[in-house]
């Protein structure tokens, strides 16, 4: 059996050694879908945590200086939290993504805006800048980090009603 498929190899390997023009289009092929395949890889989306880390927020700054406490838009629905799939990674804005950081993903609200989230079914609240978007099809209002999660005490549900204060819009 191991004598019937060796032969027809070892012929194909042959024929295209004996025959420089034939190698030549093979290696020629497989050069220009390596290059193919290469181009088509995705970007990177880790990155070291360094001095500048691409934001211009201290890690788990407190928002409430920033903020006149005065809601200018107010919604309630469905808030989860997203944490070590993404911790590392590069967020929607450019930001290296910190599961820690006081920071949300919305679908529309410019980056930077502050955000006060209380969690309905407890009463606890915390301020967050966005500078993720989430995706579209997601019913959900708001995608919080872990520490906020932590701060919320939703970490076991993974989900909670909450109301959304918009504190002060972004640039």
């Amino acid at each position: 059996m191991c004598s019937t498929i060796r032969k027809p190899l070892k012929l194909a390997v042959d024929n295209m050694v004996s025959n420089p023009r034939r190698l030549g289009l093979h290696f020629a092929f497989l050069s220009i879908a390596s290059l193919f395949l290469i181009g088509c890889s995705s970007t990177q989306r880790f990155a070291k945590e360094g001095k500048d880390s691409g934001s211009r927020y201290e890690r788990n700054k407190s928002y409430e200086e920033e903020t006149n406490n005065r809601a200018l838009e107010t919604i309630t629905g469905i808030a989860s939290y997203y944490a070590d799939k993404y911790h590392g990674r590069q967020t929607s804005n450019g930001e290296i993504y910190n599961m820690y950081d006081l920071t949300a993903a919305h679908k529309t609200y410019p980056f930077n805006t502050i955000v006060k989230v209380t969690n309905l079914s407890n009463g606890e609240s915390v301020q967050l800048r966005i500078n993720d978007r989430m995706p579209d099809y997601n019913p959900r209002i708001i995608d919080i980090s872990y520490g906020a999660a932590i701060k919320l005490d939703m970490l076991i549900s993974g989900i909670a009603e909450v109301k959304l204060e918009v504190l002060k819009w972004g640039k």
